[in-house]
């Protein structure tokens, strides 16, 4: 063999010597790992305000049991919030209030949203310039039950046509909003339980509560339609004006004949 070749032979050998020792050497090192960064987070400032721990309709009363603390962003503090470093007895303070407007659960509460317990509860539940009627009603007269309070209903007198044997039926006042109604649990045979309702209250004007009282006297029934929560934004129409009287200097007397309604001036 050539020198050359011979020495170009050992050349390559140890090369290929060298690269299997390199190789060897780099599979023994443990494999570095980069770690990820610690993440930071930053702790917003909180402080403890009152929330409502349940739902709560209108009507309802406060205690222990329906409230509660929750930590609130310091940033995010709002006028009327009440706040445990300025009312750390709140809890105890506020039991017996009552809901004036309805409250969710998580919601915090504020003082417009509740009564003192020693407030009258109705009044305190009526805005300025209303007024609250009773009516009866049943599971019949009342969308099977499903009407409560705060729902918004249609009121519909029905009444006997004079001299027939038919009926008139007739809405007297619309979008009437309910402020309470008188439940009571009734057992069923198969040992079942419904909340059953004898009278709603109901919010309405001064006109308005008119209308429903001559109503009263006038309808066989009374009937409460639900209408839907999208109605609650809409004014109410009013109602039935011809079931008033007219001024009350011009001595009109309402007359009701054959279904028809007349006014009459008695004579001087």
């Amino acid at each position: 063999m050539k020198p050359a070749r011979a020495i170009i032979m050992a050349i390559a050998v140890l090369a290929a010597a060298l690269a299997g020792y390199l190789a060897l050497k780099l599979t023994q090192q443990p494999a570095v790992v980069a770690e990820a960064p610690e993440k930071i987070i930053e702790k917003v400032p909180t402080v403890e305000i009152l929330v409502a721990k349940e739902s709560m309709p209108v009507g309802a009363r406060l205690n222990e049991e329906l409230l509660e603390w929750k930590g609130w962003p310091e940033d995010a503090l709002v006028e009327g919030l009440i706040r445990q470093d300025e009312r750390p007895q709140a809890i105890s303070e506020l039991n017996g209030s009552v809901v004036r407007l309805p409250m969710f659960v998580g919601e915090p509460v504020r003082g417009e949203k509740i009564v003192d317990s020693s407030a009258r509860v109705m009044s305190a539940l009526l805005p300025a310039g209303k007024r609250a009627i009773a009516t009866e009603i049943s599971v019949a007269t009342s969308a099977g039950g499903f009407i409560l309070p705060n729902d918004r209903v249609d009121v519909i007198m029905v009444r006997r046509s004079t001299g027939s044997d038919g009926y008139l039926t007739e809405v007297i006042l619309s979008n009437i909003r309910v402020l309470a109604i008188d439940q009571r649990i009734e057992e069923n045979p198969d040992g079942s339980r419904t909340a059953v309702g004898s009278t709603a209250t109901l919010e309405l004007s001064p006109d308005q509560a008119k209308i429903i009282t001559v109503a009263q006297q006038l309808a066989d029934r009374l009937t409460l339609s639900l209408r839907s929560v999208a109605d609650a934004q809409e004014p109410n129409a009013g109602g039935a004006d011809y079931l008033l009287s007219g001024d009350s200097g011009s001595g009109a007397i309402k007359v009701f004949r054959s279904g028809a309604v007349t006014d009459v001036t008695p004579a001087n």
